[in-house]
Formats: structure tokens, sequence, C-alpha cells
């Protein structure tokens, strides 16, 4: 075995026993009962193991381009990590998509829910959430007493989602957790393991009622006002998310002119669905048709699986190579109202298949088949689920950190989005304007968002000039953020700001989505420049896909090097 791979394996064994939750993600048993260290000693333990991989990996001189690719994709990551660790930014990023209690409430989703072994986990895992919690409250509070705290909307809006979890928006999470748990298909109606479960769920309850007081009577009177990071924060989190230095002054103007050209874009396919129609005539019309529009969640769950399903059997072997374990995805309706969609990667065994999650809003009612068939393709195939599958099956190819815990947003993000344009590309919308209004309306929505994010957060103005004439020469701030999003996309008020608040409090991830898109094709056109004759674009998506996750920098050098 090559020494990268060996320091490689050694950090997942270290990182599974620092972390029952990864494992549980992975889908190595043995720790289904545990949650993670959530404390400051926990976090500074995580840092450390890192530190020492750094130290490991540094000190090899790779012996061929494959350890050579390893080696650049960990040290890139890993040193992001404890740079993160260090300046604190990894424990500010309490926000409404993703800290310490969103980890623990999600990580029931990808438990066993069948058997007494994984009822008999489940309970000890709900009596171990007011340690967790516990843990993850000194946590914030050694960071507060550093000066470093959330802005005060994402601490109120986190303890929303506490009482959420606890029923206050319907379903309380953590009863309907136990009731979906089964013996031999049945539910459990009486003996110990019931009132192991009863008791867990009500302890998670108390602590979930717990954190969010402690959210709101002691963080939040600590938590700024302001929801603006600044330029040097902003920096460090652009760099971690989009895995590479970005010219953030020249993203900022190109994001205004990237939604303006999509824009501009989606005026013609609105012709091509109503004669003489506006956008917003056409997304009317379409809003009107019965055929266009689901009323019920799960009438919903079961056309994203059919869609899924189909887009695998039919890129399958001709634009992709998709392994056959990959070929199986799971679309499902989230047992919570936050109002996230989100991917979940296979077990590493695919024992648990790769799902598509939607977390519906509490007020959404009714879901439209045109604007979510680019979704599909985002989360699914030949998006999330295809490129985090495919790196799962190629041990041959990458080490088991390379295959399960190194993770650029931008790398995925932006392949996901590369993968709704290649969709059209390939031909899916010659025949759907519905759905191409659709895939350009989520392009303009994440270009809107790369305008948002890097406006708001590195406090730079509206610019004078800009192609939609809106408050020129205006400072951004929240209300200004949800009018211009507003305006640009076509989203329920709800959903939107959810969007929002997460743009407020986890800055720098948004753009990741536009930028890694605009970074993926900067590397396939630079490919097909080289390859010249010879290009192939199936090749081209079997060679990027086979080098596994990384940031878009070690990327871009590792493919010139093909």
């Amino acid at each position: 075995m090559r020494k990268i791979d060996q320091i490689a394996d050694q950090y997942v064994d270290d990182m599974l026993a620092l972390s029952p939750m990864t494992a549980t993600y992975m889908g190595v048993p043995g720790s289904d009962h545990l949650l993670d260290d959530l404390s400051p000693e926990g976090n500074d333990a995580q840092a450390e193991l890192a530190r020492k991989a750094i130290a490991d990996v540094e000190a090899v001189e790779p012996v061929d381009e494959r350890e050579r690719v390893a080696k650049e994709a960990m040290l890139e990551r890993l040193r992001l990590q404890v740079e993160r660790h260090d300046e604190g930014d990894a424990y500010l990023s309490l926000n409404v998509l993703t800290s310490g209690v969103h980890d623990v409430r999600q990580i029931f989703d990808l438990m066993p829910h069948e058997g007494e072994e994984a009822a008999a986990n489940i309970a000890a895992r709900l009596a171990a959430v007011p340690e967790a919690f516990k843990q993850y409250t000194e946590t914030l509070r050694a960071e507060a007493a550093e000066g470093r705290v959330a802005a005060k909307r994402q601490v109120l809006e986190v303890a929303k989602h506490c009482d959420n979890w606890n029923g206050a928006g319907g379903d309380d999470f953590w009863s309907g957790l136990i009731e979906r748990v089964t013996v031999d298909g049945e539910p459990i109606t009486k003996g110990k393991l019931k009132i192991d479960l009863g008791d867990g769920a009500s302890y998670a309850r108390w602590a979930t009622t717990k954190f969010a007081e402690f959210l709101r009577s002691e963080l939040a009177p600590q938590a700024p006002e302001k929801d603006a990071v600044g330029l040097d924060r902003y920096s460090r989190a652009s760099r971690y998310f989009i895995g590479a230095e970005i010219d953030l002054a020249e993203t900022y103007e190109w994001g205004w002119k990237e939604l303006a050209r999509i824009e501009g874009e989606m005026a013609a396919v609105a012709e091509a669905i109503k004669p003489g129609a506006t956008v917003e005539e056409a997304i009317a019309h379409l809003d009107d048709d019965s055929e266009q529009n689901v009323a019920d969640k799960e009438a919903f769950r079961e056309w994203m699986q059919e869609l899924a399903d189909r887009t695998i059997a039919e890129l399958a072997d001709t634009h992709f190579d998709i392994p056959e374990p990959v070929r199986r995805i799971e679309c499902m309706i989230a047992p919570t109202e936050d109002g996230a969609i989100y991917y979940t990667g296979p077990s590493e065994d695919f024992s648990r298949p790769g799902r598509m999650w939607w977390s519906v809003p509490g007020g959404q009612k009714t879901f439209s088949k045109w604007r979510e068939v680019t979704t599909v393709y985002h989360e699914g195939v030949p998006g999330h689920h295809l490129q985090i599958g495919q790196m799962q099956t190629r041990s041959e190819l990458l080490n088991r950190f390379q295959r399960n815990l190194l993770f650029s947003s931008g790398h995925a993000e932006g392949w996901a989005l590369y993968s709704e344009r290649l969709m059209d590309e390939l031909g899916y919308y010659d025949d759907d304007p519905a759905g191409k209004l659709g895939m350009l309306d989520g392009q303009a929505f994440r270009a809107a968002r790369v305008v948002v994010d890097i406006g708001l957060h590195c406090e730079f103005t509206i610019p004078e000039d800009n192609p939609f004439g809106w408050r020129p020469g205006e400072a951004w701030d929240a209300d200004k953020m949800f009018e211009f999003m507003r305006a640009h996309c076509r989203i329920e008020d709800d959903m939107l700001q959810f969007e929002c608040n997460r743009y407020l409090g986890w800055p720098g991830q948004a753009p990741s989505y536009k930028v890694g898109e605009r970074l993926w094709m900067a590397a396939r056109n630079d490919y097909a420049a080289r390859q010249g004759e010879d290009f192939s674009l199936k090749q081209f998506h079997t060679d990027a896909l086979n080098l596994g996750s990384m940031g878009l920098a070690p990327f871009a050098e590792a493919l010139k090097r093909i």
C-alpha cells in the first residue's frame, strides 16, 4: 500500500474513534449508540488529529501521479480545517442549515430503524443528546468569551428550529422518530425497548428546549446585530468553500453580469412557453397548469423518484460510466420542516443508498414540477449522487479519506450546478421549455446569491451602473438582500426567507455553487483545448470524477496533468 494511503486510512480510523456520527454517516457499525464530543476539548482533538496528518503527509514524497493527487488534495483540505479551527470560524457558523445541534438531529435520519439492535442504538443515542447539547453549549460559551458569536439573527433562528423539532411547527420530531422504529416490521408497543425509546425522546426533547433557552437568554444578548462578517473572515470562508482563492471584487461584478445574461435567456424561453409572454406571465401560466403542479408531498416525492430513476437509466453507459451500486437512489421527504433540500451519500458498502431529502417548509402547500426537474438533476444524476457515489466505488484510485471525508463545496456544488446546465447541452430540455425555464430560474437564483452574499458580507456597495438600475450606490442589508432575491427568483416567501437567513449566517457557501460551476467549465474548456480532436465529453467526466473530491485549485492542476 502507498504511504499516503496508509496515512489516510489511519486518519480515517482515528477520526471514526473520535466521531461516532461520522461512522454512522459512513455506515461503519459499532458506535451508533454514541454521539460526538462537541465540547472545546472534542473540537481540539479533531484539530490535533488533522495537524498530525498534515505533518505525516508533508513528509512523504509521492511515488506516482495517483499519490501526488491524494497528497495535494488532503493537504489543501486539512490545512483549511485547521485554519478554520484556529480562527474560530467553524464555531461562528451557527446558522439555519448547519450547526452542532443540526448535526445531532440529522444523524438520526441516517440510522437503521428496523430491529432490536437498531432500536437500542436509537434509544441510547437519544439519551446521549443532553450531554452532546451541553458540550456544544460549552463550545459556544468558550467562543463567546473570545468575542466570537454568530449574528443575533442566526442565534434566534436556530432557537426556532429547536422549537419546531419539539413540535411547535406541527409534528414533534423526537416522538415521530420513535414511532418509525420497528422490530420485524411492527411498531414497538411494550417492554424495555418501548420504555427506553420513550425516555430517550423525553431526554432529547428536554435538552432541545434547554438549548433553545440558552440561545435566547444567554447567547443572543451577546450576539452582534450586524450580519456582515467583513472582508477578512469572508476571504477565509471563500477559500474554504471554493477550494481556490478568487478575486472577490471581480467575482461580485461577474455575478451581476451573469445574472443579467441568464435573465435574457429566460425571456427567450418564456416566448416559447406562451408567445408574447414576459417571464412573469409565462411563470403564471405554468403555475395555473394542473399538469405542472402537485398538491401532495408524497405524490411529489414519487414524481421525483420516477424522474431520478429514469434519468439514471438513460444516462448510464451513454454519457457517463455509472457503476451498478450508484444506479439506486432514494428520494425522501425529511421528517422536519426546516426548509432545506440536501443530499446524503451512501454508506461505504451501499447498504444505505444515496438519498435526496426535501425538508418542506410548513407553509408550502404546492410543488411545481417545472421548477424542480433541475433540482432532481442537481441532487441525483448527474449531480451529487453520481459524483459522490462514483467516488465511493473507486477504491482502486482513491484512498478511504478521499472517498469519505474529503469534501469541498465548490467541487461538489459546482459539479451539481454544471450538471444542471449539462442536461440542457444533452438535449433534455429540447422539448421541455417549462423545465428549461426552471433550470434557468435556478441558474439565476445561484447567480443572484453570488451578488448578495459577496456584496453584503464584504460590504461592497451596489454598483452605480448595475444592469438592473437597482438602488445604485446603496449599501447592502438583510432587507435589500430579500428584496433583490425576490425580484430575481421565483420561490415561495417561506423558502426564500430561509435561503436569505442561510446566506446571512453561512458566508461564502452560497457562491460556491455558481463560482464552482464557473471553475468546472474553465477546467473542461482547458481539458478540451489540450485534447483537441480527441476530446470526448464522456471521457472528461470519467477523468474528472476519478480524481475525487478536492478544492478546485488542486483539482484544476491535477486535471491539467492528465
